[in-house]
């Protein structure tokens, strides 16, 4: 008996159960069993990551940056790579743009090994050094569970989507102890067109995964980055303004050099070479850049609390310390190479997201802005922690393009609602001009491409989901292009269609025969074998290929004002028709799942 048959078994009384309330009970009852599952989820992960990385410190008790910094992440990268590469089987990096596909092209189905392969890979990769965060891990993993859940209680498309949602949000919630942060990341980021009624289910998951992550952690209901932070002092506007432009520089860069990075190293066909190559070059940044080293939490901790600056050990850049004017270029270089160290870690076999760098990148930023300010300003300072703490939303603004996500999460995870303002006003900076240059986010730029992203837009949401594969209509008689009126005839009294494709002898379309064009010679039986079927023949004014995205077959629809098209392989094989009647009503249908009414 399979798992999955298993599980089904197991999970039989409590369908049965649930079959007696009604929908919205159902989805209540569920929605807190994910946030649970999934606050549950996010504290194993984040231990997990601790376990290693206490492991580690142990190892390199004297504290300097010696082999350690080069070997280790290289060597988490390689147990990484090896655990998807032969007992995964599967591509789990990306989490977020994973679940956005999942969306729009899997029904919102993830398979279920992912409630857990990403948690193992990613907490190897991060505890042993890889430079990139738990985050996206989590968020594929909370989803992988809201998925699997509907799945198994034989829920909707719509319901199923809502769970999937759930999920991510709880995951969000219980790794940050934010709970509204979490319902805005699904609603902005995961882009899914829920209505208000919809978002109970989505209040219930966060507020649960982060009830379980309170009562779990040692530091309870305290948040990630507690931090005693300065009154907002309106004479900083300019500086806040400042910030927000350097962002939306950041964000740029940050997005780009990221996917262009990756894209060149996985151009290495060779795995091993790939790995080998990423994990020599990530370990030299992190020997000269210790604060590249993880996730990168501890700087941003100590620039925060106490402005400290100061690293743990020593490289050969440490004299950059004795200095004032080479600590925020030392802090400047990190903030370049953190998008290589990143790109390196992912592309070179490990497992890990870009939710995590975007935070450490933004608070380096906006240190960098401030010290800066400091440095040229004498006796007049701003508060090197607020801008610390403004610039994480300001580069999460521009790299996720979604700013209350943004502004919502680091005030929850920071306790730092006292800078409301300066934290809209640098987000909203930030989006704006980050959008105006780059349209879609990181998560997102590369599936827009492929026409792949669903959107709020509710038409172009239906036209992502439908796939012209499923909407093909195959009753079509065919006719050979050589073929006699008298044998056309005789296929036409068998047909109940009024088309009739032709072919040639490998099945290749060459056009159609309306019954219209046929109708005044069918009964003409003196001409039923001079007459051939090309002399009726009509070429198609348009083709549809099976792999074809519904948005390019409905604008050929539009051009050709035709109410029938066919569909061909690449090479012209015949593979049937698409019509209009058929595209709208499953429009229709999609529509009422999209719309989540």
């Amino acid at each position: 008996m399979s798992r999955r048959k298993i599980a089904v078994d197991i999970l039989a009384p409590v369908r049965r159960l649930l079959k007696r309330l009604s929908e919205r009970d159902v989805m209540i009852v569920l929605s807190l069993f994910v946030g649970i599952a999934c606050g549950f989820a996010a504290v194993l992960l984040t231990e997990a990551i601790h376990f290693f990385q206490h492991a580690i410190s142990s190892v390199n008790s004297s504290g300097e940056h010696t082999y350690i910094y080069i070997l280790f992440p290289g060597l988490g990268m390689l147990i990484a790579m090896l655990f998807v590469r032969y007992i995964v089987k599967d591509n789990i990096g990306h989490g977020v743009t994973k679940v956005l596909l999942a969306v729009s092209k899997n029904e919102s189905k993830i398979r279920p090994h992912n409630m857990w392969t990403s948690m193992a890979a990613s907490s190897v990769t991060i505890g042993f050094g890889g430079s990139v965060g738990a985050e996206a891990p989590i968020v594929y993993t909370g989803a992988a569970i809201g998925s699997n859940v509907a799945r198994y209680m034989g829920l909707s498309y719509k319901n199923m989507t809502i769970l999937l949602g759930c999920g991510a949000a709880g995951a969000v919630a219980g790794i940050f102890k934010a709970p509204l942060a979490g319902v805005l990341f699904t609603l902005e980021i995961l882009l899914f067109n829920i209505s208000m009624s919809s978002i109970l289910p989505l209040l219930l998951s966060t507020i649960s995964a982060t009830v379980v992550a309170c009562l779990c952690s040692e530091t309870g209901s305290a948040p990630p980055f507690e931090c005693t932070i300065s009154p907002f002092a309106m004479g900083n506007i300019p500086y806040y303004i400042l910030l927000g432009l350097f962002c939306s520089a950041c964000s740029v860069y940050f997005t780009r050099m990221t996917l262009w990075l990756e894209d060149k190293i996985k151009s290495i066909e060779k795995p091993y070479v790939r790995w080998a190559l990423s994990a020599i070059s990530l370990g030299l940044l992190i020997f000269l850049l210790p604060p590249l080293f993880g996730e990168g939490y501890t700087c941003i901790r100590g620039l925060l609390n106490d402005g400290s600056v100061n690293m743990e050990g020593k490289t050969v850049l440490s004299f950059m310390f004795d200095t004032a004017w080479l600590v925020p270029i030392f802090f400047l270089l990190v903030l370049i190479l953190k998008v290589f160290s990143m790109s390196f870690t992912n592309a070179g076999g490990g497992v890990g997201g870009t939710f995590g760098p975007t935070l450490f990148m933004g608070a380096i930023a906006g240190f960098v802005v401030s010290r800066t300010i400091n440095l040229i300003g004498g006796d007049m300072t701003v508060p090197e922690q607020n801008f610390v703490l403004v610039g994480m939303a300001g580069l999460m603004a521009g790299v996720m393009q979604a700013p209350m996500t943004a502004i919502f999460l680091i005030a929850d995870m920071t306790g730092g609602y006292e800078l409301l303002i300066p934290l809209i006003m640098t987000a909203t900076i930030s989006y704006a001009v980050t959008r105006a240059v780059e349209p879609y986010s990181i998560y997102t730029k590369r599936i827009a491409k492929k026409g792949e992203l669903l959107t709020h837009d509710s038409d172009q949401a239906v036209l992502t989901l439908l796939k012209t594969g499923d909407l093909i209509e195959k009753d079509f008689l065919t006719v050979k292009i050589d073929a006699t009126l008298g044998e056309l005839v005789e296929v036409v009294s068998r047909s109940t269609r009024n088309i009739f494709p032709v072919i040639d002898s490998r099945g290749h379309f060459q056009g159609f025969v309306s019954l219209e064009d046929i109708r005044r010679d069918m009964f003409k039986t003196e001409q039923y074998k001079t007459l051939h079927v090309y002399n009726f023949m009509r070429s198609a004014p348009a083709y549809v290929y099976v792999d074809e995205k519904m948005d390019s077959v409905m604008k050929k629809f539009e051009q050709t004002e035709a109410w029938n098209l066919p569909v061909i392989e690449q090479d012209r094989t015949y593979v049937g028709f698409v019509s209009k009647s058929k595209i709208f009503s499953a429009y229709r249908e999609q529509l009422k799942q999209v719309s989540h009414d």
